[in-house]
């Protein structure tokens, strides 16, 4: 089962990590004690932490902004293929059924 979270318990989340990964041992220490704060799974945290950095330039990668963009850019080329197929129909249908060669 998928728990969506917050865009406000997202940011909450990856801002207590940056400001207090200092007092833990390990990176993995530090995500490991605040997404049990926050009652979440370690690795959601770690996935957020990652993205964030790729977000601010930070990482390479691919930007939250971006592949939203190619998510709905996909969607679009998906609609038209659908709509082009059954315009392709429609006209082939109508072909058949006014041809005058046709008995």
């Amino acid at each position: 089962m998928s728990t969506r979270y917050s865009a406000e318990v997202r940011a909450k989340s990856v801002r207590l990590f940056r400001e207090h990964s200092g007092d833990y041992p390990s990176e993995w220490a530090a995500i490991r004690a605040i997404s049990g704060r926050m009652g979440m799974n370690p690795e959601t945290l770690r996935k957020w932490i990652r993205q964030a950095e790729v977000d601010q330039g930070q990482a390479p990668g691919v930007t939250t902004e971006s592949a939203k963009e190619v998510r709905e850019l996909k969607r679009k080329v998906s609609e038209l293929e659908r709509t082009i197929e059954i315009l392709k129909a429609a006209s082939a249908f109508f072909a058949r059924e006014y041809d005058p060669l046709l008995p």
